[in-house]
């Protein structure tokens, strides 16, 4: 299985997407967007803010390993 690592993060504050390069082997718990500044964090039961936001789960969960 081939593991994506780059994910399309939709901002829920003003919808501003951008493409990002995720963190193969750690979870990202903040992310700032670039257009309104919001600082996002992941949702309830989320690891991270790609798999709360991105349009690709974050590379741990694609590999069913546990999360950080």
């Amino acid at each position: 299985m081939e593991i994506i690592t780059k994910s399309i993060i939709t901002c829920p504050v003003c919808g501003f997407q951008k493409m990002e390069e995720m963190p193969k082997d750690a979870c990202q718990y903040f992310y700032e967007c670039s257009n309104c500044h919001a600082l996002l964090r992941p949702l309830a039961d989320d690891c991270c803010v790609f798999c709360s936001f991105g349009s690709e789960k974050c590379p741990t969960v694609q590999q069913e390993k546990q999360c950080c």
